[in-house]
Formats: structure tokens, sequence, C-alpha cells
């Protein structure tokens, strides 16, 4: 089996356009075509359907998409730790950070081990927002520090090391605007920013609910893919967001109001990583992340509650 022809198909199967595909490949349209057509033959049926103004998987098509894309993720994720091993001899870390708090304490930990540890380099990138796992089971990060629940059977997370409350973000002319706080409750009467992307069901239910406590629906607004994105809308009357406590202080923007979220269960923070991928270097920015955040003043802003 040449792997350009998996390659190719995983692409196509994604773009869904000859195009793009032959672009992020680096290949001619030509040659897209000719490994595509190499794979069917093989498989002896086809995989595309193709007009003129639009490319489709066929079922067959759509289910081998599935049955062979964890397989290749994990190829893909097997080379690059090999590679990351042999450039830095094992003492490069790549640590994800999902939100400003997160990478605050990230950079503190980076910081730390720098004059502990000179000989570990630590290179630290923002998780996804729409993609909250992908980066850390692609190989992209070695370890990340993410909001929780994490109920995923290949990630193992830690012990928890940040706390905050929410807040609801609410653009300056909202009716909700000059409220000195409110409760999950009041979400049914106004469009609730979602996120848009690979989001597993339970992690969204968490962050962003469909009911509210009583069980009154909540309007889903518009899908967002970052923090950038969902606070544009926000200001332009789009909807609401709800968020952690740090956003008030790392996101203030003078056409937007935080409102603090009472009787909420708080958010938590902790590190995860890639099951039986556990070595000394994550173990050890554990421990310095959990001093670093446990010697915390109490007024920075994990330790403040919302409200």
């Amino acid at each position: 089996m040449d792997h350009n022809e998996l390659d190719c198909f995983l692409v196509l199967a994604e773009e869904l356009h000859f195009g793009r595909t032959a672009d992020r490949l680096r290949l001619s349209r030509a040659r897209v075509s000719q490994l595509v057509q190499k794979l069917e033959r093989r498989v002896g049926a086809p995989l595309f359907t193709r007009s003129s103004r639009r490319v489709a998987l066929t079922p067959l098509g759509a289910r081998l998409r599935d049955d062979l894309a964890p397989h290749h993720r994990g190829i893909a994720a097997a080379l690059a730790r090999a590679a990351a091993s042999a450039r830095g001899a094992g003492r490069v870390l790549h640590v994800g950070f999902s939100t400003a708090l997160a990478g605050e304490l990230v950079m503190r930990t980076a910081g730390r081990l720098r004059t502990t540890c000179p000989g570990l380099t630590v290179e630290v990138c923002e998780v996804p927002l729409c993609d909250p796992y992908g980066m850390l089971r692609n190989g992209g990060f070695d370890v990340q520090l993410t909001d929780f629940p994490v109920r995923e059977d290949d990630l193992t997370r830690g012990p928890t090391l940040l706390v905050e409350g929410r807040v609801l973000a609410v653009g300056q002319g909202h009716r909700l605007a000059r409220r000195s706080a409110v409760t999950l409750e009041d979400l049914g009467d106004v469009p609730l920013l979602t996120i848009e992307g690979e989001i597993p069901e339970y992690w969204l239910e968490h962050q962003l609910p469909a009911r509210t406590p009583s069980g009154r629906a909540i309007v889903r607004g518009p899908s967002v893919t970052s923090y950038q994105e969902a606070l544009t809308l926000v200001a332009g009357g789009a909807g609401v967001l709800l968020a952690g406590a740090h956003l008030a202080l790392y996101h203030g923007r003078p056409s937007i109001s935080y409102i603090p979220v009472e009787e909420d269960e708080p958010l938590s923070y902790g590190l995860m990583w890639r099951s039986g991928d556990g070595n000394r270097m994550i173990e050890l920015f554990g421990r310095t992340a959990r001093e670093i955040a446990r010697d915390r003043a109490p007024h920075e802003p994990a330790a403040v509650p919302s409200g």
C-alpha cells in the first residue's frame, strides 16, 4: 500500500475539493486524481462521487475514512514523537494551554524550569478552542493544561491545579449588562454562543449547558472557533458567552460587561497527556506546576471565585 494514496484520500475526504487537496499536499490536481483512482482500483469500487460542482464521499468512502483516520493519526503521532526524541534527545517538552489563565501557569512553570532544569526546553502553544484534544493526540503536544472534565479513554488527566468561577459576557447594550450577578436560570432567555468543532458532548454540556437548572431549553447562538471571535460577536449583540472569570481580567473590552454567575459550580483545570506516554519530563512539569499553583497569592485570578 502506497502511503501517498492514503494521505491523498484522507485529505480529499476532509476538503472535498481537488484544488484545495492539491494545495495542501503540494501536488498537481492530476496527481491527486491519479492517486485517488489508484486507491479506488485497489479497493474495487468508487470512494467519491464527482461532478463539475461537487465532490462527495460514497458510503464506502465514508466508512473507509472512519476506519483509516485513527490509525493514520497514530502513525503520525509515533513518527512525531520519534523525531522529537531524535532532535532533542528527549529534552524538549511541548506544552499546550487552553485559556489565558492556563497559559499564565504554563509560562510560569516553564520559566522556573529554565532555572531549575536548564537542560530541558519547554515549547508552548495554545490549544485550539474548536479541537481541544486533536493536537495532543497527534503528537503536537506532550502534555496540556486544559479545562476539565476529561473522559477520554486514550488520555490521562492529572489532579486539579486551578479553580475559578464563571462569568457571563454580554454586550454593553444588553438588558443584563447592568445586573450585578446572574444565575444559569437567566440563560433561558438569551442566545448562548456555542463552539464549533471536534468537541465531546459531555465537555460541551459542562461548559455550555443546553438547559437551565429548572429544565428550560437554552437558545443556541452562533458557533465560534476562538475566544476573539466570540467576544466580537458578544460586543455586536449576536449572543452571550459563558466562560471562566479570568476572561474579564485578560480580555477586558469597553463594549463588553462581565457578570458573575452565582449558584454555579466552579471551573477546574489540570494537566492531561496521552495514556501510556507519561515520562519524567511530564512528571517534572506537573510537579513544578502544582508547586506554583499552590503558592499563588489569594488575590490572583485562579483563586478568585466569580462574584
